[in-house]
């Protein structure tokens, strides 16, 4: 009886119908040349070894009994506590961002306070910094505008 699938081979003569006949088959499949390094498959350490085959199998045994894991990996764990973490950390920063309107009034007046304490700061050190002759004559203003007001009383 013919097959309805592709895959076997029910006439030899119908090569298009093989997969093998898809591609140009390699040189080294012809044992002709005894020269000729064959490619061997590499070994995986991981997969051959013991630990790996035990995980592999009882990961496998459970999946049919319908287990699943019940831990979740470390991965995933440290992740979720990450973000535990930071949302906490961002609600702690909103929570500090929302001042009461006595305390975003008192952070004004000290940087005013604070404002006017630098302007007072930088006339002393021009006035420290000025040459003796400014120096001279802003004494020679104030002691000229003492004698006026003494003589206007």
């Amino acid at each position: 009886p013919p097959s309805d699938s592709p895959l076997e081979d029910s006439d030899p003569q119908d090569s298009s119908l093989t997969p093998r006949h898809i591609m140009a088959e390699p040189d080294y499949l012809d044992d002709d040349n005894p020269e000729l390094i064959r490619p061997q498959k590499l070994v995986n350490p991981v997969k051959t070894s013991r630990n790996h085959q035990d995980l592999h199998r009882e990961l496998l045994m459970n999946q049919k009994r319908g287990l699943a894991p019940q831990n979740k990996p470390e991965l995933q764990k440290v992740m979720e506590k990450r973000k535990r973490d930071q949302v906490i950390k961002q609600k702690e920063e909103e929570a500090q961002k929302k001042k009461s309107d006595l305390e975003i009034e008192l952070l004004k007046r000290q940087q005013k306070l604070e404002q006017l304490e630098l302007e007072k700061q930088k006339l002393q050190e021009e006035q420290e910094n000025a040459p003796e002759f400014v120096k001279v004559k802003g004494n020679l203003r104030r002691t000229g505008q003492e004698i006026a007001q003494a003589q206007e009383s």
